[in-house]
């Protein structure tokens, strides 16, 4: 009888081994699975070898046949947004992305300078992927920039960004910071946006990049 306990308890311990070095092997080639069933909004996975986020979805169960998911997703590449239908117990990869915190350093026609803030060493990032960015840009100040296999996929502004006012015309009813109008005034990344009526050139403002509207005005 106790060598049949042993016998178990070896067979036990095989089995708890062994799913602890498939585990290990699935980690070490980055091949985390998610089902469609498992899918959220900000769900990331790879669809066709590339990275797509969930921006959206619908789990619809019909009185035949098996439920699915209907799924509004993104191409964290291209950019591009579509919807597909997926069964829910369709898995797919979860792709590997790395984020870093890199320095805008300046831009040559359509080719922007970014500068790692550990290694110090420099990438270029063509101006076509940088267009929701771009009224954000400001020389020296750190974004961070995702990367896909060794490639950088996006690039993220802080959530405030503090930019210098370079054109303002005057206010019409007064400079007074009590009144709700606002006007129009151009920023030093070329960002044109509505701010309050006193606010005036040379001005340095607070932008909220989530959503492209003023703050504040900074007092320095």
């Amino acid at each position: 009888m106790p060598n049949l306990t042993l016998l178990a308890l070896f067979f036990i311990l095989k089995i708890v081994l062994g799913v602890w070095a498939s585990g290990l092997v699935s980690a070490s080639k980055g091949s985390f699975l998610i089902s469609a069933g498992d899918f959220r909004k900000g769900s990331k996975f790879l669809y066709k070898n590339e990275p797509h986020i969930v921006v959206g979805y619908q789990h619809v169960k019909p009185g035949k046949g098996g439920a699915f998911m209907r799924t509004k997703m993104r191409n964290m590449i291209t950019g591009s947004t579509y919807e597909e239908t997926f069964r829910t117990e369709e898995k797919f990869e979860v792709p590997d992305l790395q984020h870093k915190d890199m320095q805008y350093l300046y831009h040559e026609g359509d080719d922007y300078h970014f500068m790692d803030q550990e290694t110090y060493d420099q990438i270029v990032i063509s101006k076509k992927y940088l267009e929701d960015v771009l009224p954000y840009l400001k020389e020296s100040s750190a974004y961070s920039i995702l990367y896909f296999n060794d490639r950088p996929i996006e690039v993220t502004p802080p959530i405030f960004m503090e930019l210098k006012v370079v054109e303002a015309p005057p206010g019409v009813r007064g400079d007074t910071a009590q009144g709700a109008a606002t006007k129009p005034a151009t920023l030093e990344s070329g960002m044109i946006l509505q701010v309050p009526l006193f606010v005036n050139e040379e001005d340095v403002i607070k932008i909220d990049t989530r959503d492209g509207k003023y703050v504040e005005r900074v007092k320095k």
